[in-house]
């Protein structure tokens, strides 16, 4: 399985493109089980203009999907008939908290756990940690279409 994988293989995989790619490389993957990824928050990101002038702040639905394109990444490798010719869509979030901002030079870390699939519909324990802190986690659920 491959690890370490970088930005031009993720852009293989998601449909997403700039300025939505939330995850600039995944660190580890464990098929059926877990992955890694991070993302480098700077404060060149587009939503830092108004998210706030003069406080800016990660606004917390970028981090819920940074946390699904690290899932969709592994749904992907393990569905690989999928890959070009699905696309995977957020099916619900559960459990969603957010424990502290996270503000341009954080490095996020998401790390997602799948808790159980059923046909097309992946179920993953997810978080976002900086530094060792926990600053979000939710449970996503996401389907092939």
């Amino acid at each position: 399985m491959p690890t370490n994988i970088d930005i031009v293989e993720i852009l293989k995989l998601l449909p997403h493109r700039y300025p939505f790619v939330m995850v600039d490389r995944i660190l580890s993957i464990e098929m059926g089980k877990e992955i890694v990824g991070l993302k480098n928050v700077t404060i060149n990101e587009p939503f830092f203009q108004g998210h706030f002038p003069g406080r800016p702040i990660m606004p917390g639905v970028l981090i819920l999907e940074g946390m699904a394109q690290v899932g969709g990444i592994m749904a992907y490798y393990a569905n690989q008939e999928a890959i070009g010719n699905k696309l995977l869509f957020f099916a619900g979030i559960d459990k969603a908290r957010f424990r502290r901002p996270v503000v341009p030079g954080d490095q996020l870390i998401f790390t997602l756990e799948l808790v159980k699939q059923k046909k097309s519909i992946m179920i993953m324990s997810a978080k976002a940690t900086v530094d060792d802190q926990v600053v979000a986690q939710a449970e996503l659920m996401a389907s092939f279409t």
